[in-house]
């Protein structure tokens, strides 16, 4: 079968241009054999709307690809490209997860006029071997949320140590009220919530750097290390601080009720939040640090919004112009202009990285802010801890809530014992091994015969991911491709759709079949279809009239379709079917693994 091209060209402004997506390509997503910079999406283009319509106005002659991926896990798919030495020119990604492969991918930007506007505390954190290869757009900042309103009404100052907090604790509930409530729909939450502590006291020390380093590599433990700071936890669960919610709503649920509706004083919560006053009262909302036990190191947490680098084949002969225009879109990029297009009053927690712009005294976090140039906010602990941070938020929520005898020491000796057992189970990480670079299309494949084979279909329809000239990307469908080697369960998040838990299953001729994969999928009802990639059990050729038992993805058709051929919704993972089938395929090739 053949598939419509996916690329083209679409005008904005007057010269600069939008190329769909080029991901079916087997080649590198840089090789545009012109001066047009690829970008890949990440799912987000809409955060980066305003900024491209700035590029498009101050920078007419710069032309754009935008390569559309909308997968389970942006931030590892984005290293996938890396190791693959497939990433686009303008190179985007969340984490820096491999300081080398950086250094050995990415042009060192440590000499270009936009850095100087950058704090020396910034660039510290960034800087690899006295090089800078990946920088942060802007940073959220995290911190402990107050109704302000309530707490002047009350008389109430804000603790800048933890006696002062736990005797203000103590005002609280004499008022009827709740101390603190904390987030734990997540479980990165109670995770969080701990580290932070932790981070008030030892975690951030030269000591604490170098036993992180030591216990991921399993080679100290918990242990001997966190009963001082379970026992400051301890504390704050006394004082009332890590009240949870039975119904397990989300961070913003718990802001807007809690402290909207001031049943809560303070909130800990794993969120930035797009109000600056609660809308049902017009309280105004605060944010304070986390509180040490003397005050001492009283410290803010923040993750960079996004990292923008750029691939370093811009430096080889004949990429000339496209390495200055990438130059010239970071320059602006890093400009006020640049960052206002990603900073605005709905973002009230979101920080620029310049220097030249600060935050205005009576904003949402001002402190934060300068926490954050004064060396007194730290990054928001995530890389390295991927694979045993869920459990570890488990745990400790089920000690907030007093259940399965669940405490301090209970909690050092699970986080032990999980990191151990990862440690230990690395042959089950690493299940299926791929042999070779699949395009997109060979991805689509392979994801359609273990969907195939699993549900007992005759065929499967893929839609396949591009990207529109209105911003519109699927999301129910395959974006992201598989590349050489292992395969885990972070390599299948990066490849499956975002979407799981549902397939269905519809019965249609062979013509009916062929009429739909050509039409496409229009996902937003606008003629604006989105590729089917058609698979078929052994390649067969479908007969006009025989009837075929055909498998779609979860939310990968349309409800008129639905309608048409009587679709029977069931329930599964395709993630587990692509799990299980890749374990049985020991490894895979685009030409192999024929589904039978």
């Amino acid at each position: 079968m053949s598939i419509r091209p996916m690329r083209c060209l679409l005008a904005i402004a007057i010269t600069a241009v939008f190329l769909l997506s080029a991901c079916a390509s087997s080649g590198s997503v840089s090789d545009t054999g012109d001066d047009v910079l690829t970008w890949s999406t990440g799912g987000n283009f809409n955060r980066y709307r305003a900024f491209i319509e700035l590029v498009s106005e101050t920078c007419p002659d710069i032309k754009l690809e935008f390569i559309s991926y909308t997968g389970g896990n942006n931030t590892g798919y984005s290293w996938a490209q890396m190791r693959a030495d497939d990433i686009p020119d303008i190179f985007i990604t969340t984490q820096i997860l491999d300081e080398e492969l950086a250094k050995e991918r990415l042009v060192d930007l440590s000499g270009y006029p936009f850095i100087n506007d950058f704090s020396t505390s910034i660039l510290d954190q960034v800087s690899i071997d006295a090089g800078v290869y990946l920088l942060p757009i802007s940073y959220s900042m995290y911190g402990i949320f107050y109704n302000k309103t309530l707490m002047q009404e009350n008389g109430w100052e804000v603790p800048s140590t933890f006696a002062e907090l736990e005797a203000l604790c103590e005002e609280i509930r004499a008022a009827g009220l709740i101390p603190g409530v904390l987030g734990t729909q997540l479980t990165g939450g109670p995770f969080s919530a701990i580290f932070n502590l932790a981070k008030t006291d030892w975690l951030t020390t030269p000591e604490g750097v170098m036993w992180e380093r030591s216990f991921l590599a399993g080679e100290a433990t918990a242990a001997g290390m966190w009963e001082d700071t379970m026992e400051y936890v301890q504390r704050y669960i006394d004082a009332g601080m890590f009240h949870t919610d039975p119904e397990d709503r989300g961070d913003p649920q718990l802001i807007l009720d809690y402290l909207g509706n001031r049943k809560a004083v303070f909130c800990t919560a794993v969120q930035t939040v797009n109000i600056t006053r609660l809308p049902d009262t017009g309280d105004e909302l605060g944010m304070m640090p986390f509180i040490s036990e003397d005050g001492s190191k009283n410290v803010y947490m923040y993750s960079p919004s996004y990292y923008f680098g750029i691939s370093r084949r811009l430096m080889e002969p004949g990429n000339e112009q496209k390495l200055e225009n990438a130059i010239t879109l970071l320059t602006l990029l890093f400009s006020p202009e640049g960052q206002a297009a990603f900073i605005n009053e709905e973002t009230p927690c979101v920080i620029s990285v310049l220097g030249s712009m600060t935050a205005p005294e009576t904003s949402l976090i001002y402190d934060a802010s300068q926490a954050l140039r004064q060396g007194r906010a730290f990054p928001m602990t995530y890389t390295g801890w991927e694979n045993v941070l869920a459990d570890m938020g488990q745990a400790y929520k089920e000690w907030f809530r007093g259940k399965n005898a669940m405490d301090g020491p209970e909690c050092i000796a699970w986080m032990d014992r999980l990191q151990q057992e990862y440690l230990n189970c690395s042959d089950e990480f690493d299940f299926c091994e791929s042999t070779a670079d699949f395009t997109l299309e060979e991805t689509g494949r392979l994801i359609g015969k273990a969907l195939g084979s699993f549900v007992g279909a005759d065929a499967v329809m893929v839609p396949l991911g591009e990207f529109h000239e209105d911003g519109t990307e699927l999301r129910a469908g395959v974006t992201g491709k598989l590349y050489a080697g292992e395969i885990n369960t972070d390599v299948l998040s990066a490849v499956c759709p975002a979407y799981d838990g549902e397939y269905a299953l519809m019965t249609m001729t062979g013509s009916q079949v062929r009429e739909l994969a050509a039409a496409g999928f229009d996902a937003e009802g606008d003629g604006n279809s989105f590729p089917y990639l058609l698979v078929t059990r052994g390649d067969q050729e479908l007969n006009d009239n025989t009837e075929y038992l055909v498998a779609f993805f979860m939310n990968g058709y349309t409800q008129e379709t639905a309608d048409a051929y009587s679709a029977r919704i069931c329930t599964g993972s395709l993630r587990l079917f692509l799990r299980t089938w890749l374990e049985e395929q020991k490894t895979v090739s685009p030409d192999g693994n024929p589904w039978e």
